[in-house]
């Protein structure tokens, strides 16, 4: 069974970027616990093969994904997410706040900006809203 099959729909499902295997774990058990899909990538090269899995991209409702990491970081990862699947809500999740950087992504259209560590508060409140929000779907 792939990914694919095993996730239908895309309102709660989400794709989380991390590096940090303890970041990444307790994210996934957070955004479980309140009934949310949770497809993990351990760095931007990873989450970039997981988009093109299957015959068409991999369709999630929101991506939360780090910025410094090896391989493919998240800017670069970003960036083909949004040449590619323009509609998928992203917020990014770091533990380097850097004003010009947050101002750059949130022009670029990233929905928000978080700093390590989260609350699960802020998290689940941030992931619920974005995904009770109407999106407007672009297509490439």
């Amino acid at each position: 069974m792939s990914i694919m099959d095993n996730c239908s729909g895309t309102h709660g499902r989400i794709l989380v970027i991390e590096d940090d295997a303890d970041i990444q774990e307790m994210i996934k058990l957070q955004l479980e616990q309140a009934g949310y899909r949770v497809i993990e990538a351990g760095n931007g090269e990873e989450g970039i093969a997981l988009m093109k899995q299957g015959s068409n991209l991999l369709q999630v409702g929101l991506i939360l994904t780090d910025i410094r990491m090896p391989k493919i970081n998240g800017i670069e990862a970003i960036d083909y997410i949004h040449a590619n699947a323009p509609s998928i809500p992203i917020v990014v999740i770091t533990g380097y706040p850097d004003t010009d950087l947050a101002v750059n992504l949130l022009q670029k259209g990233v929905k928000d900006f978080l700093v390590k560590p989260v609350q699960k508060e802020t998290l689940l409140k941030k992931v619920s809203a974005i995904l009770s929000s109407e999106q407007e779907f672009k297509y490439v």
